[in-house]
């Protein structure tokens, strides 16, 4: 039999509820420059072309025209990895058939100098480059991200006529010193699908879009999904917000999701005022059939102005809006950090030799924790569940490495034994976030916390003045206290685990056993009660074992097959599908399961009824800490 913690690991389960996706939520794209859209007098320019008209085996071809060369040989190059993904995904894979032409229509020889680089001959003589692009969703096993499969959000996708997913990094490469020229790109696609970006289309026609970019970084900062129009705008605060949806069998519409998505990003503005300046934001939400060969790396990637999101398209309306608000959150609050406020390392990013920052603890785990910080703040959670998500990324955080420091995790983040504790940037590194914002509002009275600095150091910064990574401690502790110096020298730099009762003791918050509802197939993240048949890939429930209150209420016993939920089937192929959905359940939700009993079907009707597990988490105790409480929650 394969169990279901098995089970996890084969679809990258790290837990239940907001742990389920999180391995692949926070994953980000950094990027700083405003979009670049303004046409400027060309010097030097790069022309691309993508035909979208013509696929062939899932491919479509790029053709990419450089300026005028004056060495007799060039390298040409695809990304190695793109910021924000922290691994070496070598997109240069996905390429075929690359070649090189003179002004005559000659061949030029190449050669392939390693997975993303081909060196050209005669470069002097150089008119384009063209090549076939794979597509990566319909590829993917979902086990492999960040090893053979490349995360969704950083892929792309290739369905004619219907789909195309065109993260820019995917398709688009560079010549060797020619990153900071002028990218042109004409797009040919289906009068029937509408290219949703952030980027301004140059051109009016149904049928071709062109866009104009400054430099490199800005064409693959931002992406575009091309689909039937499914979209929806709204205005907050002068920023217009672009929410474009692809769902492959109608399931979910850009208007019905739009309710969480525009209530998140109205509580974000809100939350974050006058740090954020954008006028352009676009959230790209592409749903993967799950029936087919399609994406399974589910989460975001984020750009300057937009993000790209894949979940799975079966998703119930409210536990999809759910993950919606959570992801797309920390996706936006990258425009605080490193938007505004980055190293040298990420602002002269190398795509195919990257050296990394130190810092991962404010790019990756500021953010988390201003997504969950600004919910409570916004009054969309309660003040227990904002404990309760902080006692959960305590327990994640000590089942990784506590002693790895963490600027050296992160400045080595690509490679072994670093790579494998990268989770722990919204882990951790959220809790770091935590513990500042803590220490700022006791020595300031309530008055500031983190979100404070981050506005100080954006001032001192901005988006096209990068810090060097070994001073920004120094910075940061002239901008606040000494305390937060000592707390990032003993805490981030060192080795020492944080205890963490010790800075939630200062908000007056105490270690407390806390009630959560139970799971209706978990005991706790470690003991399941249903299991696989191997054979049949059905779903059963493990026999000679005490099992809960859902299961019990309903007359559910040990051995039973479950074959559907609410006229839902479910096996081994969809079991992703009935967790997602399970955990939008509530007490007393009329609930129908078809099981099979020593051969026979039968359909057992009742009411849902969820177990009450007893955790370990923290609660509000000294009421002489309340006012400082309620700054630093709701200031």
């Amino acid at each position: 039999m394969v169990t279901f913690v098995d089970l996890f690991e084969k679809l990258n389960f790290l837990e239940m509820k907001k742990l389920i996706l999180s391995a692949f939520f926070a994953l980000s794209i950094f990027s700083f420059n405003a979009t670049a859209q303004k046409k400027t007098p060309i010097t030097e320019e790069v022309k691309v072309a993508i035909d979208l008209n013509q696929v062939k085996d899932d491919k479509v071809m790029v053709t990419i025209m450089p300026p005028k060369l004056s060495t007799n040989e060039i390298v040409f190059h695809i990304p190695k990895t793109v910021p924000g993904t922290y691994s070496s995904d070598n997109y240069g894979k996905l390429v075929d058939d690359f070649k090189a032409f003179d002004k005559s229509g000659k061949e030029l020889n190449t050669s392939k100098t390693d997975d993303n680089s081909w060196k050209i001959a005669n470069a002097k003589t150089l008119e384009k480059v063209t090549y076939w692009v794979n597509d990566t969703y319909d590829s993917e096993k979902g086990t492999g991200f960040g090893k053979d499969d490349i995360f969704s959000p950083a892929g792309n996708n290739i369905l004619e006529g219907k789909n195309f997913m065109l993260n820019n990094h995917c398709f688009v490469g560079y010549f060797d010193n020619k990153k900071e020229v002028n990218y042109n790109v004409t797009v040919n696609h289906p009068a029937t699908l509408f290219g949703a970006t952030s980027m301004i289309d140059n051109n009016k026609s149904d049928t071709v879009d062109n866009f104009v970019t400054t430099r490199y970084f800005d064409l693959v900062d931002n992406p575009i999904m091309y689909s039937k129009p499914d979209y929806e705008t709204f205005n907050v605060d002068g920023m217009e917000i672009l929410f474009s949806v692809y769902s492959p069998n109608g399931t979910h519409t850009a208007k019905t999701l739009l309710p969480y998505l525009e209530k998140t990003m109205r509580a974000q503005k809100a939350f974050l005022g006058s740090i954020n300046s954008n006028k352009r934001y676009t959230v790209l939400l592409y749903l993967s059939d799950m029936e087919k060969s399609d994406a399974k790396g589910f989460g975001a990637l984020e750009h300057h102005t937009s993000t790209t999101v894949c979940f799975p398209e079966a998703m119930p309306v409210d536990a999809l809006g759910e993950q919606i608000k959570d992801v797309v959150s920390h996706e936006f609050f990258h425009t605080v950090t490193p938007l505004s406020i980055h190293s040298k390392e990420i602002q002269y990013f190398d795509y195919n030799a990257p050296k990394m920052s130190k810092h991962l603890w404010m790019y990756e785990g500021c953010t988390e924790y201003f997504a969950n910080l600004f919910q409570i703040n916004q009054g969309l959670i309660e003040a227990d569940e904002f404990y309760q998500r902080m006692a959960g990324k305590i327990s994640n955080s000590e089942s990784l490495n506590d002693t790895m420091p963490f600027t050296e995790m992160s400045a080595n983040v690509l490679v072994s034994p670093y790579k494998e504790q990268y989770l722990n940037v919204y882990e951790k590194g959220a809790l770091i976030g935590m513990c500042i914002d803590i220490i700022i509002r006791e020595k300031s009275n309530g008055e500031r916390g983190i979100l404070d600095l981050m506005k100080k150091l954006s001032k001192e910064y901005g988006p096209s003045t990068p810090f060097n990574d070994d001073e920004l401690f120094a910075k940061i502790t002239a901008l606040t206290y000494p305390e937060v110096g000592e707390f990032l020298n003993t805490y981030v730099a060192g080795k020492t685990p944080i205890p963490y009762e010790v800075y939630f003791a200062k908000m007056g918050v105490v270690k407390a056993k806390v009630e959560v509802p139970g799971n209706p197939f978990l005991k706790d993240q470690s003991t399941p009660y249903i299991t696989i048949n191997p054979t049949t890939k059905e779903i059963v429930v493990l026999p000679e074992t005490e099992l809960n209150d859902f299961m019990n209420t309903l007359g559910l016993k040990g051995g039973d097959t479950i074959l559907a939920i609410n006229d839902k089937p479910y096996n081994l192929d969809n079991i992703y599908e009935m967790i997602m959905e399970s955990q939008n359940w509530k007490a007393d939700d009329a609930i129908s399961v078809k099981i099979k009993r020593s051969g026979t079907e039968q359909i057992i009707n009742g009411k849902v009824k969820l177990s009450v597990m007893e955790v370990e988490g923290y609660k509000m105790t000294d009421t002489s800490k309340e006012k400082l409480n309620a700054a630093w929650l709701k200031g």
